[in-house]
């Protein structure tokens, strides 16, 4: 593949500019002022959401390599983002993916083989030594950038911390509320947001706090308010339950604005069911951010969602 070393990843990849809108008249509450949702669904088809800003500083660096080597599971949003990505930079692409190799491939992982890329299966029990891993497909480094799932890590965060840039007034806001998967694009929240807010992470893995401390590793700065919630993860990460499916499709018959059930449905649901425990002093002012992202939506049956 040729490499295009001279152009900017901003220029590779014509995505839009994320919009903000007002969906006070979803929720049913007496406390808070306002709810705004910022639309990083928007801003690409493909790239979508918080995987460009997750995704960006690593393809800077990629600019001068080979290819890139990743790692997602069967409907990652970030495996299909990241091969979409090398295939605008012309570099090649590699995804590790979690678990033994399906007779027949996700609509996901198909959209990423289309794309280009090279998917290699690894069992569930290996997944996580990403060290062994690597020295196994027996591929050289030196010319490849390795991106941990979800874009994890220093550089992952720094672009997500770019993400409130898109928010002209975001002294408004009282609260930024996010859901979570690594952790990355909370810490860039966090990172960015005004002293005086108070950042609320919505879980979409079942168990102990085990990310907070990730997020707090990546702070620098002394004045970060957050805390992630981990009662809205319906039986955990990629789990479902019918009352989520069914606030799902209310939400979007009301607002018109799609979500999915791994992240944004879970997200959306805690949002609603906080403003009714008036968890949220009087007259506060939310930012919901829609991580984007539908891929897992593609694993439902037909017609569970109307959208």
């Amino acid at each position: 593949m040729k490499k295009h070393p001279n152009v900017s990843v901003n220029n590779l990849i014509n995505y839009k500019n994320a919009v903000i809108e007002n969906i006070s008249n979803a929720f049913d509450s007496k406390n808070v002022a306002s709810v705004d949702i910022l639309r990083l669904d928007q801003i690409h088809n493909v790239i979508s959401g918080n995987k460009w800003y997750k995704l960006k500083y690593y393809l800077e660096n990629a600019k001068d390599k080979q290819r890139i080597i990743t790692f997602g599971g069967a409907y990652s949003n970030h495996i299909v983002a990241t091969a979409f990505a090398a295939k605008m930079m012309g570099i090649e692409s590699i995804g590790i993916v979690r678990g033994e190799e399906p007779a027949t491939y996700s609509p996901t992982l198909q959209d990423a083989v289309d794309y280009g890329m090279r998917l290699i299966f690894v069992p569930r029990e290996s997944y996580k030594n990403r060290n062994d891993i690597l020295d196994k497909i027996n591929i050289d480094r030196t010319e490849s950038i390795v991106i941990d799932e979800g874009g994890f890590g220093e550089t992952g965060v720094k672009g997500a911390a770019d993400i409130l840039q898109h928010v002209p007034d975001l002294a408004v806001y009282t609260h930024i509320l996010c859901a979570v998967g690594t952790g990355t694009m909370m810490a860039g929240i966090v990172r960015s947001a005004l002293p005086q807010q108070h950042v609320i992470g919505v879980s979409a893995i079942k168990g102990a706090d085990e990310l907070s401390p990730v997020v707090f590793s990546f702070q620098h700065i002394p004045h970060a308010s957050f805390e992630i919630n981990f009662n809205y993860h319906h039986g955990g990460y990629a789990k479902k339950t019918p009352a989520l499916i069914d606030f799902m499709n209310k939400f979007h018959h009301k607002t018109g604005i799609p979500t999915d059930f791994v992240y944004s449905g879970k997200l959306l649901f805690a949002v609603n069911e906080l403003i009714k425990e008036n968890y949220f002093p009087q007259n506060s002012s939310l930012l919901v951010i829609h991580c984007g992202g539908i891929q897992g939506n593609r694993s439902l049956p037909v017609g569970m969602l109307k959208f």
